[in-house]
């Protein structure tokens, strides 16, 4: 018998290519495709879903990680497999504490999407090492270090260098040293245009993690 799968995209090509895959598989069938996260659990109780493919970052600004994390709660058989465009590691690493069954990056395909979905429905996990490498003025986020990156995190959300001082337990003189390394490695004129430009690439999502 076939599993049931649902997809959860709010752009229409991705929706397309995963409509058209699985329906090619004998061993997938189509629920449906819907571009919300919102309705994802009541598609869950009223269809018996197997598989999830859910994208985190919705128009509507739906969450695809908290529903994701709602629904392992009320439909622990049910598998979910995130999947994101956006490099921010925040994703992966809250998809991993929620328990999500796997993860995958559209713009890295070193797996296709139907491979994910055949390992993850025989009981195993696929999880990248590591968010794919973005450019960030003349670095990558590679080259940023796990401190620099909480920096720069609370930064975009509007912190003092004070309140991020405060907040991740550092002196102001650690906070404004992190930050001008950034300028630095990025070649970036100013903090704000640091700022847009880690947002841009999508190396920080704010208002989602």
């Amino acid at each position: 018998m076939a599993y049931k799968v649902l997809v959860v995209d709010d752009q229409a090509m991705p929706r397309q290519l995963f409509e058209n895959m699985i329906k090619s598989s004998d061993n997938y069938e189509l629920v449906a495709c819907i571009d919300t996260a919102k309705v994802a659990d009541i598609y869950c109780a009223k269809y018996k879903i197997d598989l999830i493919l859910m994208d985190v970052v919705m128009n509507d600004d739906s969450n695809g990680l908290d529903v994701a994390a709602k629904i392992k709660k009320s439909y622990p058989d049910t598998k979910i497999i995130i999947m994101t465009s956006m490099p921010d590691g925040n994703f992966l690493e809250k998809a991993k504490n929620i328990g999500v069954d796997s993860f995958w990056y559209k713009e890295v395909q070193d797996i296709s999407m139907l491979n994910v979905m055949d390992i993850t429905m025989s009981g195993d996990h696929v999880y990248p090492d590591q968010p794919p490498v973005v450019k960030l003025g003349l670095t990558d986020n590679t080259e940023l270090t796990t401190r620099e990156l909480e920096v720069l995190r609370k930064m975009i959300e509007g912190y003092t260098d004070k309140a991020i001082a405060d907040e991740l337990d550092m002196s102001y003189y650690t906070v404004r040293f992190h930050i001008n390394n950034m300028l630095s490695k990025t070649g970036c004129v100013s903090r704000t245009d640091l700022a847009i430009k880690a947002v841009r690439s999508g190396l920080i999502v704010p208002d989602i993690n």
